[in-house]
């Protein structure tokens, strides 16, 4: 079994094969796929948003059964999203959890279209998600950046991302458990839809 540190290091490698056009051919393998029918083992959890662009398994040049993905807009943290991280790290010891944002998120400019204009707001549904990212973007609206609409969603998506993580990290006796551990460790990244690569924060 891989340690955090080395399923962190494997995500990088292949982030970088994917930045630079060099993937490996193991997503087409359907002899993958036969030996996994019955069984997985996935090195690491990725939660990531729904966006089309940023699909984990391409972007990490990871294959089938390699990654426990979680996609949800926003890369928010809801009730069924803990869940499901607590299966994937206790059900089969993923030592690493990601939580992924990128550039350009859907979910976090719909969130500053609501707050911006609360007399236009979304659908009962989508402001299920909007209020969950609400609260990591609604303290940027009482800096300087309230009054530059790039700069605001740049650091919105960082900010959504460390609350999401903050949310993992404190609201779960499970997960909380395992890092006490040293069994897991979560941290967050972002991806660029301009460059393909993936940045990850320090913490």
């Amino acid at each position: 079994m891989l340690s955090a540190q080395e399923a962190l290091q494997r995500l990088k490698t292949g982030n970088q094969n994917f930045v630079h056009g060099q993937l490996s051919a193991k997503h087409l393998s359907h002899l993958a796929r036969n030996e996994l029918a019955e069984a997985q083992n996935p090195f690491a959890i990725i939660l990531g948003c729904s966006d089309s662009r940023v699909p984990a398994e391409i972007v990490f040049d990871q294959g089938l059964g390699d990654l426990f993905v979680i996609r949800v807009a926003g890369n928010i943290v809801a009730p069924s999203q803990v869940g499901s991280v607590e299966f994937a790290a206790e059900r089969y010891d993923c030592p690493l959890v990601v939580v992924l944002g990128h550039s350009h998120c859907g979910a976090i400019q719909a969130t500053i279209e609501t707050l911006r204009h609360p007399d236009k707001l979304p659908s009962r549904n989508l402001m299920s998600i909007v209020n969950r990212v609400r609260p990591a973007v609604e303290m940027l609206f009482q800096t300087e950046l309230s009054h530059d609409n790039e700069k605001l969603t740049k650091h919105a998506v960082r900010a959504n991302v460390f609350a999401s993580v903050n949310q993992l990290r404190h609201g779960s006796t499970v997960l909380e458990s395992l890092i006490e551990k040293g069994q897991l460790m979560i941290v967050g990244a972002e991806y660029s839809l301009e460059t393909g690569e993936v940045i990850f924060f320090d913490y």
